[in-house]
């Protein structure tokens, strides 16, 4: 309910979800508005119906206050049925924060991690990259970021089909002497680590394939992240204009109209869904608030397969198996000068 086109666009995706991959769908909100939307759509035989939620988290409330005070709010609402077994994730175009709120009070942590992250999937000239956190977490330790890079590798590993990703962390170059304090620190635990951690990476090795998951803390991640949108959203409206403006141009663009659909598609964010809450115990997928249909749709498509391949039971066993890593080796690690690789326990 807490969506931009809310609960317009939220009811279209569903109709779709159900419909293309028979998926059951709960609608959770004020009962009245969500029935006169459904009345818009063909809904026979869909697996779809309603649970009543009396409250609304807007966009400008407090996410600890919508926890609290809006009991009845459908977020809070939607992760009560995931933690009761009625639903197996929660899908939300509303208020992120209140979101990831929602989803460590009623759901709690996965054994092993701090601070739940969010991460988002970008195309790169291979494939895919999965960049974490993208806004959870705007102030965070080393040791937040280490197990952002557990949890990515986990993800890339389940999800996205890499045998042996490789994780990178975010800096301003890829010299060891670059970076932040927190980025330094990170550095030194994420070399102790078992997984394939590759060092420092830059912003472009976002887009050129070079590594797998990219980690980094929730300021910078969503800075990347909004830019993203904006160079792709930029660069599909100027091409447009160059092709409107000139005959030869629009011939060009006819005969081209195949390769530009297959770009579009590439770098539309629609096609990607949501962005998981990775880190709580259950499944939580955050969507832009002024998502289309195909976006929520497919954040939905997204959901039940994190669901499906039971993410949280892959993501607890590989902490147990890497150890979960300390400030205090972290400290260590800066006492031997980063010396030679020793690996993270617990």
């Amino acid at each position: 309910m807490g969506g931009d086109h809310a609960p317009r666009v939220e009811i279209e995706a569903a109709v779709l979800a159900a419909r293309r991959w028979n998926i059951e769908i709960i609608l959770v909100g004020d009962e009245a508005r969500i029935g006169e939307e459904l009345k818009k759509h063909d809904t026979a035989g869909l697996p779809l119906r309603i649970h009543h939620a009396s409250q609304v988290v807007g966009m400008h409330d407090s996410a600890s206050d919508a926890v609290r005070k809006k009991k009845d709010s459908s977020i809070r609402v939607a992760f009560n049925l995931v933690k009761e077994g009625a639903a197996q994730a929660v899908v939300s175009a509303g208020n992120s924060g209140a979101t990831m709120a929602a989803g460590m009070f009623v759901l709690k942590r996965v054994k092993g991690i701090d601070r739940p992250a969010i991460a988002t999937i970008m195309p790169n000239l291979r494939d895919q990259t999965l960049v974490l956190d993208v806004g959870g977490n705007v102030d965070c330790k080393p040791l937040h970021l280490a197990q952002f890079a557990a949890m990515g590798d986990v993800y890339a590993r389940h999800i996205l089909g890499k045998a042996d990703p490789k994780v990178g962390l975010l800096s301003n170059g890829e010299e060891e002497k670059k970076g932040t304090d927190l980025t330094r620190e990170t550095h030194r635990l994420l070399k102790n680590s078992r997984f394939n951690y590759v060092g420092y990476v830059e912003g472009r090795d976002i887009f050129n394939g070079k590594v797998d998951v990219v980690v980094c803390d929730g300021f910078v991640g969503n800075v990347v992240l909004k830019v993203s949108e904006g160079v792709a959203d930029a660069m599909t409206t100027l091409l447009r204009r160059e092709f409107e403006g000139r005959f030869w141009a629009k011939l060009g663009f006819l005969l081209a109209r195949p390769a530009f659909r297959a770009f579009k598609k590439k770098i539309d964010y629609a096609e990607y869904g949501g962005a998981p809450l990775l880190g709580i115990e259950g499944v939580g997928m955050i969507c832009h608030g002024g998502s289309s249909a195909q976006a929520v749709m497919n954040a939905i498509r997204m959901a039940r397969d994190y669901a499906a391949r039971d993410i949280n039971r892959q993501l607890t066993a590989h902490l147990e198996k890497i150890g979960e890593p300390t400030e205090a080796q972290s400290a260590a690690a800066d006492e031997n000068g980063g010396g030679e690789s020793r690996q993270i326990t617990a």
